[in-house]
């Protein structure tokens, strides 16, 4: 268990011992706390509460048991001091003593030896956690003191603020010097670690095991040499091998002595020994742990060298080309003190590189060492801060609970007054006299509060209901509040709240600068804004706040009189039409009839200029035709018909429209898109009927309106559909398009663009969809958006009177085509 862990594990002891120490008195004071909250909410605004007097501390003066500690604790720190930097005899001592307890509990097996690097570990593990029991001690007499200050706090008689400060200015005072020490202390280790494995000392390290090495090389090099060419003398005697063994025998121990082994042998690959020299005067050798891993390499390599091992010998095995499963097997005494000095370099270089990787593992023990150190100098000055604390802070402690108890909200605290007390007394009187004003303040504020409340409640209802815009501003023209219908005509997807009206609707941007910048009493006017492609009438009233301060806000007004501006336009223009169509009818006809007769009676009389005469007389006959139908569109206009609602299939006659187009038009391609389902509504068959035939023509018209570089095939799609709770037939075409600006103006009598136009037929469409309770709308085609050109037009209108399903006609619900 390493010094960190053991550590960790104490200090997790620690917390357990801490909360069953103060579990007991805590409880007891959130109880006390909970009853003096039930009583505060029982009592009325006029009742006071008065804060509890605050006990005394116990009077616990436990100076010499922590003095003890601190000292014992000090003591332990010095001891694994002399642990660490391995100062005998207190560091064997320490050793020796922790490994003997260890035996005794159990925890090894045996007694380690105080030398050992075991040993080592086991005493800084034990004196940490010797350490750190002393540390929980310390602070556990620290916890009863705490837990009665939090007791204390837990009574509303805050103060440990001060206590704190206090317990901090000791701490500083302590923590400073000491964490200078440890500084002082932390950067001498490194310098002297640095020293020790300095690149100096490394070298000679290095340069040692490096020439214990080139030695035992040249001595395996020599030995290699010497083993190829006994295989090579072996392999040529091959055939002695098995001929004459006893004269292959004396060959192989001649050649073991020439060569200058120890000893020689002849091994199978499983290592068995075959034949083996006979060298006078040579040690006996046992067949070394490394031989089959050996054996198996001396198949890929020529040699495989086997270095000393505990019998200082050094060996090489050659595997014998001519014979088969054959391994030659040589040794040589190797220099029983050159081997140790090479195994002692080896060790002393392994050492040095364990210690240089323990390097950092060091410089964490003995900064662990030196963080206890301070924490025992800290816990110190903290025992006496607190105690020192006690004595300074008891006279206000009421009067910061009972401020701590304002601050929350309540006002109804007293704080008791002790004349004795001197200015602090004095203070708790100006303290009284405070909360009694705040107190009284606030439940006038509370009264109008709930005054102000319950008007906002009523005016929000009453702006809920208006069918007016209201928007409310302020001296900078952002908006405060906004009713439903004002904000459907904002162009925002969020929160129209504080942002400037200006921005989201430019069309009111002349009326507030007028307001902001003359301080108007009143600003109104008329505006046109277009939503979803619909464009509204609007009567503006910017009207300012009441107010004597400087800054003051202002009301926006908005009224929908788009309707009623349509309505009176139609009735004007409907006056006008009947007038023209009875001034202008009543001679149209002796006109007609007056040029018809002379061309009959006078044609064959004239002989000069006859073509002339037929061109006139053609002229006044079709031009008198051009204003009776002028005339008659006129008194249609004026005299629309009631509508005669019956229940149709809407789908079915949209179709039969189309189909007559197509009839009429067949160089365009009309394309119809029925419902998936009959649409079964009430409505008068032939004013609809004529509206959507009107709406089909104006398309014809636009497409053979187009350019000269914009001819093409000419289309026009047709679908009905259901939009929520309305119907709509939607007539798409390819041709020149609408207007971008006043495109509502075209549904205004006597407005067109086309050169032969009327600019009634627009109106009367319009006027047949309002006696349906629906409109229509002038939009771009689709394909506008991706670069292309065309109009949209849909007439629609409820569809709150549909029929159910099942009664419809029988239909067909196909797409159609026109080929």
């Amino acid at each position: 268990m390493s010094p960190l862990v053991s550590f960790a594990l104490i200090l997790l002891q620690f917390g357990n011992t801490v909360a069953r120490i103060t579990q007991r008195g805590i409880a007891e004071l959130i109880d006390r706390h909970r009853g003096e909250d039930g009583v505060r909410m029982a009592v009325a605004d006029s009742a006071q509460q008065t804060v509890p007097d605050v006990a005394s501390m116990p009077a616990r003066r436990l100076g010499l048991l922590g003095f003890g500690l601190v000292i014992l604790s000090v003591a332990s720190a010095i001891g694994t001091f002399f642990v660490l930097v391995d100062v005998e005899p207190v560091s064997l001592l320490l050793k020796s003593t922790v490994s003997h307890l260890r035996f005794y509990l159990g925890i090894d097996a045996a007694v380690q030896a105080p030398n050992t690097d075991i040993a080592y570990s086991n005493a800084i593990d034990a004196l940490f956690i010797v350490n750190a029991s002393f540390i929980v001690a310390l602070l556990v007499l620290l916890a009863v003191e705490a837990g009665n200050l939090i007791v204390a706090r837990r009574r509303g008689q805050a103060g440990a603020a001060l206590h704190m400060r206090v317990i901090g200015l000791f701490s500083v005072v302590s923590a400073v010097p000491v964490l200078l020490l440890a500084t002082v202390a932390i950067i001498s280790l490194d310098r002297g670690l640095d020293n020790l494995f300095s690149t100096r000392v490394s070298n000679i390290v290095n340069t040692s095991v490096a020439v214990a090495n080139s030695y035992q090389d040249e001595q395996a090099q020599q030995l290699r040499f010497a083993g190829l060419s006994m295989a090579a003398d072996l392999n040529k005697y091959s055939p002695l091998y098995s001929a004459d063994r006893s004269q292959f025998q004396r060959l192989f121990d001649m050649l073991a002595v020439n060569y200058g082994l120890s000893s020689a042998m002849i091994l199978t690959r499983d290592g068995q020994v075959t034949d083996q020299s006979y060298v006078p005067g040579s040690l006996p050798f046992f067949l070394p742990a490394k031989l089959f891993p050996a054996l198996a390499a001396a198949d890929q390599q020529p040699a495989v060298r086997i270095d000393p091992g505990t019998q200082n010998v050094t060996g090489q095995i050659i595997k014998l080309a001519a014979y088969t499963d054959r391994y030659l097997f040589i040794v040589r005494p190797f220099d029983p003190k050159i081997a140790e000095y090479i195994r002692q370099t080896g060790e002393d270089s392994a050492r040095f590189e364990n210690l240089k990787a323990s390097r950092f593992p060091t410089q964490v023990n003995f900064a662990l060492l030196y963080a206890i150190i301070a924490l025992n100098m800290l816990l110190a000055a903290i025992w006496i801060g607190l105690s020192f604390a006690n004595r300074l802070v008891e006279p206000i402690r009421r009067l910061i609970s009972a401020a701590d108890q304002v601050g929350s909200g309540n006002l109804n605290v007293h704080v008791p007054v002790e004349r004795r007390s001197g200015d602090l007394g004095k203070l708790g009187d100006t303290f009284n006299n405070m909360t009694d004003t705040l107190r009284t303040q606030r439940n006038d504020l509370l009264g109008a509060n709930d005054l102000l409340d319950s008007r906002r409640r009523f005016i929000e209802a009453v702006l809920s209901g208006v069918s007016t815009g209201v928007i409310g501003i302020d001296d900078e023209g952002k908006i405060t509040v906004v009713n439903p219908l004002a904000s459907t005509w904002i162009k925002s997807r969020q929160s129209p709240v504080g942002r400037p009206l200006a921005e989201l609707m430019p069309e009111l941007s002349t009326y507030l600068a007028d307001a902001l910048g003359t301080r108007s009493r009143l600003v109104q006017g008329q505006i046109t804004i277009n939503r979803d492609g619909r464009e509204r009438n609007l009567t503006v009233r910017v009207t300012s706040e009441q107010s004597t301060m400087r800054e003051h806000g202002y009301v926006v007004t908005l009224d929908d009189i788009t309707e009623l501006v349509v309505a009176q336009r139609s009735s004007a223009w409907a006056d006008v039409a009947r007038r023209i169509a009875h001034e202008i009818k009543n001679p149209l006809t002796p006109i007609q009839l007056s040029a018809e007769r002379i061309r009959r009676k006078y044609g064959k009389v004239i002989v000069e200029d006859r073509e002339v005469f037929d061109q006139c007389t053609d002229t006044i006959v079709r031009q008198v035709d051009d204003i009776k139908r002028m005339v008659d569109e006129f008194s249609s206009f004026a005299r629309m018909p009631k509508p005669s609602i019956e229940s149709e299939d809407f789908g079915e006659m949209v179709k039969q429209v189309v189909f007559m187009m197509r009839i009429g038009y067949p160089d365009i391609s009309f394309n119809y898109q029925p419902p998936p389902e009959p649409i079964i509504a009430r409505f008068d068959r032939r004013l609809l009927s004529q509206a959507v035939t009107n709406i089909v023509k104006n398309a014809t018209e636009a497409i053979a309106g187009r350019p000269d570089d914009r001819k093409g095939p000419g289309t026009v799609d047709v679908r009905v559909v259901r939009r929520g709770a309305d119907i709509a037939v939607e007539v798409i075409d390819n041709g020149i398009g609408l207007p971008k600006e006043n495109r509502q103006k075209l549904l205004e009598p006597y407005v067109t663009t086309r050169e032969k136009g009327t600019g009634l037929g627009l109106a009367i469409v319009g006027k047949i969809m309002e006696e349906h309770g629906g409109g229509i709308e002038l939009l771009d085609a689709p394909a506008v958006a991706e670069g292309g050109h065309g109009a949209m037009m849909r007439l629609w209108f409820p569809a709150e009177a549909t029929a159910k399903p099942d009664a419809a006609k029988p239909g067909t619900a196909k797409n159609e085509a026109a080929q």
